[in-house]
């Protein structure tokens, strides 16, 4: 595009060409928009330097994002898995863990810790990872394992489960805050990683997504506790479902609050033994 074509264009046709199609705007041209007499003229030419702006600043975001992955890429490492998982607090319903292997020039705009995200956010990037990933795979720790190896135990094993079944072998996998000793594989905890590595945001999305649609659907097959809305967090809506209907297959019975309502003494040693009053969950993280 030319200055002297911008004068001939109507502001509609401005904002089809330099908003909606993203046609390449030049420095003189930015110059005739400052000057144009027509204020809808001048406010394209904002909402332009503005989105130039957040895209620029998105890249630096995510180069930021792959700061561990970029390391080991330079180190002639080129399969890096991230893996995560989600499901450790609530009462009810499986630990679910994700992993996944990205290809180095995949930069999915918005990619954050799932818990960031609100419901759609996270299922658009679920489903743009999964169909951009050079491999990805979901597994789970099943109520009973959590029951008999305890919850920090299960949440291992989903994660190691998701790592062997990936279709391609990472050579490298990052971990979110934990190692995985029953992996054979060179491995990196990093603490809140979920919020520092790309690799492991995009698993702990597909492990958030996945295990909210398994209890969506166990929401059908148990009805009246909410399980649909709360994922089984422990909410005021699902204690009190609690106390009315008691405990159902899936809750998890080495949990405090679920042992109090089936009238059970608290486990030695129990990681969630704290009282049995509901804490306030964020309605993006239960949704």
């Amino acid at each position: 595009m030319r200055p002297e074509d911008l004068a001939r264009l109507s502001v509609t046709e401005l904002r089809v060409r330099l908003l909606d199609r993203g046609e390449p705007l030049g420095e003189a041209c930015e110059a005739a928009l400052a000057v144009d007499p027509r204020a809808g003229a001048r406010e394209i030419l904002r909402l332009v330097l503005k989105r130039r702006h957040e895209n620029r600043a998105e890249g630096q975001r995510l180069r930021h994002l792959l700061r561990f992955e970029t390391e080991l890429w330079e180190r002639g490492v080129v399969h890096v898995a991230g893996v995560d998982e989600a499901g450790m607090a609530p009462l009810a319903g499986p630990v679910v863990a994700g992993a996944c292997i990205l290809p180095h020039d995949y930069r999915p705009r918005g990619i954050d810790d799932s818990k960031q995200l609100d419901r759609c956010e996270r299922e658009r990037l679920a489903e743009d990872i999964r169909r951009n990933a050079i491999c990805w795979a979901t597994a789970r720790a099943e109520v009973d394992e959590i029951d008999r190896l305890n919850i920090y135990r299960a949440g291992l094993l989903a994660l190691t489960r998701a790592v062997r079944g990936l279709a391609t072998c990472p050579e490298h996998v990052l971990v979110d805050a934990r190692k995985l000793a029953e992996l054979p594989l060179p491995q990196t905890p990093i603490v809140h990683g979920d919020a520092l590595s790309l690799t492991i945001a995009a698993a702990s999305i597909l492990a958030k997504t996945t295990r909210d649609a398994l209890m969506r659907e166990l929401d059908g097959i148990h009805p009246g506790y909410g399980f649909a809305r709360h994922k089984g967090y422990p909410t005021a809506e699902h204690f009190d479902a609690l106390r009315r209907l008691g405990a159902c297959p899936i809750h998890r019975r080495s949990f405090a609050p679920v042992r109090q309502a089936l009238g059970l003494e608290p486990v030695q040693g129990d990681l969630f033994g704290a009282p049995a009053v509901p804490v306030e969950i964020v309605e993006d993280e239960v949704e």
